[in-house]
C-alpha cells in the first residue's frame, strides 16, 4: 500500500485502487502506531476513485508536514571505503572504519520539513563545493512511539570535498537548503520491506545516462530496528520522523553533479524519486 501527500489530499494506492482519505491533516494521518492496519480499516469504508490516479501526475508533494529528516552514515561497506579515501589526507580516515564497526551508529540531523523537497522538485549543490553527489537511501518513517511504520526513498545530497577536508565539516557538507529530498510516497505493509529489494541510482545528463548503479538493501550492515532504537534513545519526535539509512552507491571519484542533471532513485516496491539539480 502506498500513501501519497498530494495537492488534492491524502491519496491511498492499494494495489491499483485509489482512495481519498477523509483525514486532511498529514501529521495526524501518518503519525499512528499500527499504520498499515489503521489505513486498511479506513479504506474499507471508502469508495475507490480511478480519477485520483491523475493526482499522482505533477500533484505529488513531499510525504511530510512537520516531520524532521535524520540520516545515518557508513552503514554500507562501500560508504566506509569511500569516506576513508576522501578524508585520508585530513587524517580522518580511521574515524569511518571505527564507526562502521562500532556498536553506536553515526546519526545526524539532515533537514527540517520546510527545507526538504519531494519528487519533481529541485535539489541543490553548494556554491562553495566542487565535488557533489547524490546518495540514494532507503528511508524509514517512524511514528512518535518509535516504531517503523513505513518506508520511502531519500536523496541525501552531499558535498564530498567539504566532508573530506575535515570530518567536523559534515553538517555543512550534508545540511543546506535543497540538500534533502524524500518521496514519492510512504510505502506501508503488514511486514518489513523485502531485504532483497534493490535500490537503483540513475543520473541523466541531457539525453545520456552519466551514471547508474544498483544495490540490494540487504547489503546494509545495520538492521533498521537498530538504527531506530539509537535515534529514539534520547530524542522524542512529536510528529514522527524520517530516517535515511545510508548509501551503498557512490559514483567514482572523478564524478560530480552538474546543474541540470536529473537524479532518479528507485526502490522496488516504493517507486521513483526524481529531482533536477540546481545551484
Amino acid at each position: 500500500m502506498k500513501i501519497y501527500n498530494t495537492k488534492r489530499g491524502i491519496v491511498i494506492d492499494n494495489e491499483g485502487q485509489y482512495f481519498l482519505s477523509k483525514e486532511t491533516n498529514w501529521d495526524t494521518f501518518i503519525n499512528r502506531q499500527g499504520l498499515y492496519a489503521t489505513v486498511s480499516a479506513e479504506i474499507g469504508g471508502l469508495t475507490a476513485d480511478a480519477s485520483l490516479a491523475d493526482a499522482l501526475n505533477g500533484e505529488v508533494l513531499a510525504p511530510l508536514a512537520n516531520q524532521e529528516v535524520w540520516a545515518s552514515g557508513v552503514t554500507y561497506f562501500r560508504s566506509r571505503t569511500a569516506r576513508i579515501e576522501e578524508s585520508k589526507d585530513a587524517g580522518g580516515g580511521t574515524f569511518y572504519d571505527r564507526v562502521y564497526n562500532a556498536d553506536r551508529p553515526e546519526l545526524f540531523f539532515k533537514a527540517p520539513a520546510y527545507r526538504t523537497v519531494g519528487t519533481g522538485a529541485d535539489v541543490r549543490i553548494r556554491k562553495d563545493s566542487k565535488w557533489n553527489v547524490p546518495e540514494p537511501e532507503l528511508t524509514l518513517f517512524m511514528c512518535s512511539a518509535g516504531t517503523i511504520e513505513g518506508y520511502t526513498i531519500g536523496n541525501d545530497m552531499s558535498s564530498r570535498d567539504i566532508e573530506g577536508e575535515n570530518p567536523l565539516y559534515l553538517p555543512q557538507a550534508k545540511s543546506y537548503t535543497g540538500s534533502a529530498a524524500v518521496g514519492p510516497c510512504v510505502y506501508v505493509s503488514d511486514a518489513p520491506i523485502n531485504p532483497e529489494a534493490v535500490i537503483t541510482l540513475e543520473i541523466k545528463r541531457g539525453s545520456e545516462v552519466a551514471f547508474t548503479e544498483s544495490i540490494a538493501i540487504s547489503q546494509m550492515k545495520r538492521k533498521h530496528s537498530e538504527l531506530a532504537t539509537w535515534l529514539f534513545k534520547e530524542l522524542d519526535f512529536k510528529y514522527g520522523v524520517f530516517l535515511m539509512t545510508g548509501t551503498g552507491i557512490i559514483p567514482q571519484d572523478e564524478f560530480t553533479l552538474q546543474v541540470g542533471d536529473v537524479v532518479n532513485i528507485s526502490i522496488e516496491g516504493i517507486g521513483t524519486l526524481s529531482n533536477t539539480v540546481t545551484s
